[in-house]
């Protein structure tokens, strides 16, 4: 889904810095750091002298013309460049908000159906305006953490420790699914237990080759272990056996083709642990067909995929503002 040429055009006079009729926002750049900025963008493009713009919109073509990882979202190489562009280290002549220079970029990319914001985290990141999909390569939970991302992690975990069931799955487990690209994220009737049917969420994940994947998630709160009897906050595996077959077996109506079909994977989800011992029994009581149906999912792959997703964190696991109660006191 290559980009227009116009647009391309546009991004190349950022990226050199050209300032035209109008005051320039960007860093300029000649040819020698034309060559290290698509370095840095993990390319190996050198420019050869050429008209330095016409040259950098050839090279965004090439970029663009690889396999796009999904419809919404550019080649890892595009997203990086955007990245490297919006550096707030390279602001010109405003702040390191660079408000002026994102609305430039914007007027370009809305042509083509994104937008690009900053996050948290003060990266620049693209948006697919239709879907409200943000355009990233496949998010890696097991990449090492950064100090601010660790202590996130912690606020997370912290809030999960008095978080209820439907907390986990309204505040946690709904952004998070949807921010992974799945679709139809729906509640199964879980407070009232109505048509639940051993799942508490559905949803469907569209394939590159537009095939679709149905999935039903069974939530517990707490550790899921293979103990003869559960505990206070604990819940036996055998518990999960007949909502896991249930889930597996029963249709789910999909409103957007009007017609019934079967769950393809069940995720079992658990706020806390699900121990060794757990998984081996569930998977020694399913037929072969039924054990490749499982995906496990514990306490920490939510934190993990949460932290790499950028997501925001709930309400409840942000630290209070202390106010003084006393304003009396105070010394204005």
């Amino acid at each position: 889904m290559p980009f227009k040429r116009r647009t391309l055009s546009q991004i190349a006079e950022m990226i050199c810095g050209n300032s035209g009729e109008t005051e320039c926002y960007f860093r300029y750049r000649s040819s020698s750091f034309l060559t290290e900025f698509f370095q840095d963008c993990e390319t190996d493009f050198r420019h050869d002298g050429s008209t330095r713009s016409a040259w950098v919109a050839d090279k965004l073509q090439t970029i663009l013309a690889e396999p796009w990882p999904a419809a919404n979202t550019p080649p890892e190489s595009f997203l990086l460049v955007i990245k490297m562009l919006m550096d707030k280290g390279d602001a010109t002549n405003e702040d390191q908000e660079r408000r002026c220079a994102l609305a430039t970029l914007n007027a370009a990319l809305v042509r083509e159906g994104f937008e690009a914001f900053y996050a948290a985290d003060g990266q620049c990141y693209l948006r697919h305006v239709a879907t409200n999909q943000i355009a990233q390569s496949s998010p890696n939970p097991h990449r090492p953490f950064s100090a601010a991302e660790l202590e996130k992690r912690g606020m997370l975990s912290t809030y999960l420790d008095g978080a209820s069931e439907d907390e986990l799955i309204q505040e946690i487990l709904l952004p998070l699914f949807r921010q992974l690209g799945f679709h139809r994220v729906s509640i199964a009737g879980h407070k009232d237990k109505a048509l639940e049917y051993g799942k508490d969420i559905w949803m469907r994940y569209t394939l590159p080759t537009q095939h679709v994947l149905y999935f039903g998630l069974q939530v517990k709160k707490g550790k899921l272990d293979a103990a003869g009897q559960s505990k206070a906050t604990n819940a036996n595996i055998a518990e999960i056996l007949n909502q896991a077959l249930m889930m597996l077996g029963h249709e789910i109506f999909d409103p957007e083709i009007g017609r019934r079909v079967l769950v393809d994977h069940a995720f079992i989800v658990s706020g806390g642990e699900i121990t060794k011992a757990a998984r081996n029994w569930l998977g020694n009581m399913l037929d072969a067909s039924q054990r490749r149906q499982i995906i496990f999912m514990d306490r920490d792959d939510i934190l993990n995929l949460f932290v790499v997703t950028n997501l925001p964190l709930p309400a409840g696991a942000l630290p209070e503002q202390i106010f003084p109660e006393d304003t009396d006191d105070l010394p204005f």
